[in-house]
């Protein structure tokens, strides 16, 4: 199963593709778009769904997990953040990618055991499970957080399916 994995942000939006093989987690490939801070709005989601569209048409992951929306102080932050989300949701829709959202803090805890883990421990975490050589981007490391995340849950699934227990 190919994976991508989605850390929302309207000035670096980071993404990060594995690969399942058995309980194995590879990395494939990862990156971060960036925007122009002094471009508006509108026009830096343009260039958002434009790096995602083409990051697709070269990796075409089977499915999508994308950092879900926390709830900020800043509630301007809070939007612009809903509306980079919004891009990679209707991108990876159009791609015929499944979805699926996890909360910032279950990433933390799948890879770090903590919830309130901070970045560089995530990071520390992702260099070990993919044997990198060294940590990515902060935004990539994070993606590549939320796509490991997604790929033990689905397996954990798929482990309660075999054994006969009905999942929602």
């Amino acid at each position: 199963m190919l994976i991508v994995g989605i850390d929302p942000g309207t000035l670096h939006l980071g993404w990060g593709v594995i690969r399942t093989e058995g309980t194995k987690l590879v990395h494939v490939d990862h990156g971060i778009i960036h925007t122009n801070p002094d471009d508006e709005l509108a026009r830096r989601l343009v260039t958002i769904d434009d790096g995602l569209e083409e990051m697709l048409r070269e990796h075409r992951p089977e499915q999508g997990a994308v950092e879900a929306l926390f709830f900020a102080k800043d509630a301007q932050a809070a939007a612009k953040l809903g509306h980079a989300r919004g891009v990679a949701l209707l991108r990876l829709v159009r791609a015929g990618v499944s979805i699926h959202e996890y909360p910032p803090a279950r990433v933390k805890r799948a890879l770090a055991g903590n919830g309130q883990a901070d970045k560089h421990q995530v990071g520390m975490m992702v260099k070990t499970v993919l044997g990198l050589r060294e940590v990515p981007g902060v935004d990539a490391s994070d993606a590549l957080a939320v796509a490991i995340t997604h790929a033990r849950v689905a397996k954990f699934d798929e482990t309660l399916r075999a054994g006969g227990v009905k999942l929602r």
